[in-house]
């Protein structure tokens, strides 16, 4: 790998391991607002009971538990950079009582499983963070079984996500945020049309269909809205980390208002738009 790809790894592993406390705090919240994206990708899949399954940047275990409970004379194995978050999933397993998974610390661009492993690859909004996204695609191909399926959940544009422009829209309007090059890992780095859909092809997927998605982050208040944001959203921390309290104080009474403007039914119930894409090896 690139030096400066593994320097980007390294730095996402990190950030990840320090976010896992708040996903941690926040999972039911969050796997219930990310659910229809896991169960979109879960149809795509067409799961078999003795199937074995590959859930890449799988986070605190999902799809990948709930695809474990449907493959139950298989086996899932659950990826991610970040050994903190898996050790979320570990425990959420537990808890569930599911014992066909196994977790594996990993990078996708070099996954340490043979060809032709895996009769399905699940992977719920990482494709935009990867470093080499053709690399990770061929990677999981190559550890697919011929006529094996992948299925990815990526997020759609700004004008569908008011979840994260609301806030970090407020943001950049009150402390210089710092604008990544083109191309670089981030939040809508997959969003154009069709992009995903011919990253697969470029891979070599056959038989590509994609899907929109679309619905809402139901916060209940700003309140909770603004401490969700403040606990999960590492872009989110990383810009008001650089903001006095005055200033933060100001951009939290702007996101606020915000929020009431674009919805004025006072639930902050955000909305957001996504994107799956199955293809077939």
């Amino acid at each position: 790998m690139e030096a400066q790809l593994e320097q980007i790894r390294e730095q996402q592993k990190a950030t990840w391991n320090k976010f896992s406390a708040g996903w941690r705090k926040w999972d039911d919240f969050t796997m219930d607002w990310l659910r229809p994206m896991g169960d979109e990708i879960i149809r795509s899949l067409h799961i078999k009971p003795t199937d074995l399954v590959l859930d890449v940047a799988a986070g605190t275990g999902e799809p990948g538990l709930s695809i474990a409970s449907l493959a139950k004379d298989g086996k899932v194995v659950i990826t991610d950079l970040a050994e903190d978050m898996l050790a979320v999933a570990r425990d959420k397993a537990t808890a569930q009582g599911i014992r066909n998974y196994e977790t594996v610390a990993c990078d996708v661009c070099e996954l340490p499983f043979p060809d032709d492993t895996f009769d399905a690859v699940s992977c719920r909004f990482g494709f935009m963070f990867f470093p080499d996204m053709l690399v990770a695609a061929q990677e999981m191909r190559r550890v697919l079984k011929p006529g094996g399926r992948l299925a990815a959940a990526v997020w759609g544009p700004p004008t569908q996500n008011a979840w994260i422009t609301a806030i970090m829209g407020t943001i950049g309007q009150n402390i210089e945020v710092p604008t990544p090059p083109p191309g670089a890992p981030g939040m809508f780095r997959c969003a154009g049309p069709g992009f995903l859909s011919e990253l697969f092809r470029q891979a070599g997927f056959q038989q590509v269909t994609e899907k929109e998605i679309t619905g809402k982050l139901r916060c209940g208040s700003n309140d909770t809205y603004w401490q969700f944001m403040n606990e999960v959203a590492a872009p989110v921390v990383m810009a008001l980390s650089k903001a006095d309290e005055a200033t933060r104080e100001k951009i939290r009474q702007e996101v606020y208002a915000r929020v009431d403007q674009q919805y004025p039914d006072k639930q902050a119930a955000l909305d957001y738009g996504t994107v799956v894409v199955s293809g077939t090896k």
